[in-house]
């Protein structure tokens, strides 16, 4: 089986930062894409990065300029450094990968459990 697990949530005041982990473990074959989502109360969850395999990435807009998504393929671990956070990025924050395993011989997507982002004063 396959689990994703973020980290690195917490309480950070506006303006400050936060980087998020999420660590693939299990009968790991390979991972394509991954992506982090965010949801916040009474919101539908939002695509807010994207990268390939190769390093490609992309950002919504909200991020655009101020988050970065990286990944060591290596260690099956993708990142998201957040920085000049506001109190709007308040949200759990959700780890989604592209995985195939080494039992089926197919591409399957996978979600955290998900890491609190709380940007107040």
């Amino acid at each position: 089986q396959v689990q994703l697990v973020e980290s690195g949530g917490g309480l950070v005041r506006p303006g400050g930062s936060l980087r998020l982990s999420c660590a693939a473990s299990g009968t790991i074959f390979g991972i394509n894409t991954m992506n982090w989502y965010r949801q916040a109360p009474g919101k539908e969850r939002e695509l807010v990065a994207v990268i390939t395999y190769e390093g490609t990435t992309d950002y919504a807009d909200v991020a655009q300029g101020r988050f970065t998504i990286s990944r060591d393929n290596a260690k099956n671990t993708m990142y998201l450094q957040m920085n000049n956070l506001k109190p709007e990025d308040t949200a759990a924050y959700y780890c989604h990968a592209e995985i195939r395993t080494t039992i089926a011989p197919r591409w399957a997507y996978y979600w955290g459990q998900g890491t609190q982002v709380t940007v107040s004063s």
